[in-house]
This record gives C-alpha cells, structure tokens and sequence, in this order.
C-alpha cells in the first residue's frame, strides 16, 4: 500500500501581500464588487487592508480603539458607516461613486 503523504500549509493572509496604497485600493475595490450587498465581506476587506498597514496605527488614526476596531472589521459584524468613513480616511483611501451601466 502506498503512503500518501500530506503536503504542509499555512493559511494566505492577503494583508501581507498588500504593500501600496494603490495595491490597498485595489483590493479594497475588487471586494466591493465581489461583495454583492454583503455588508460583512466588506467590513472583513477593510480589516484586511488595515491590517496591511497596521491595526494600530490604523485604530489612532481613526481615533477609534483597537480591538473595537478589530471587532468592526472582523467580518462578523456591521460596522457603522461613521467606522468606515474614519477608517478609509485613516487609511488615505476615499470613498467614491459611480453610476452603473445600463
């Protein structure tokens, strides 16, 4: 009988690949898109990026808390729209609207 043999892992963290603001708002963009009305998965991105750049940082910035601001960005709850706004300021990323097409 052959041995099968099990190749290690370790789960991806995206917020060690996003280095830029640019790659940031890009991600952050993407998962806007993808979200489709999920409030959560949004919430979960914006964790991700903060992370990129620093949770606490981020939290001074955003003169918010840290760990209230990990429990907002968890993707567990529905942060206020007041959190997302400091948030994406903190973060140097803004926040813009578009009219879809027909």
């Amino acid at each position: 009988m052959t041995e099968i043999r099990k190749t290690p892992t370790t789960p991806y963290d995206v917020s060690e690949h996003l280095r830029s603001p640019q790659e940031m708002a890009a991600y952050l963009e993407a998962c806007i898109e993808e979200a489709n009305g999920d409030a959560k998965f949004v919430a979960k991105a914006l964790g991700d990026v903060a992370r990129a750049k620093g949770m606490s940082q981020v939290a001074r910035d955003a003169g918010l808390s840290r760990e209230s601001l990990y429990k907002a960005l968890s993707g567990e709850h529905n942060p206020s729209f007041d959190t997302i706004l400091k948030v994406l300021s903190a973060l140097g990323l803004e926040l813009h609207a578009s009219a879809r097409a027909s």
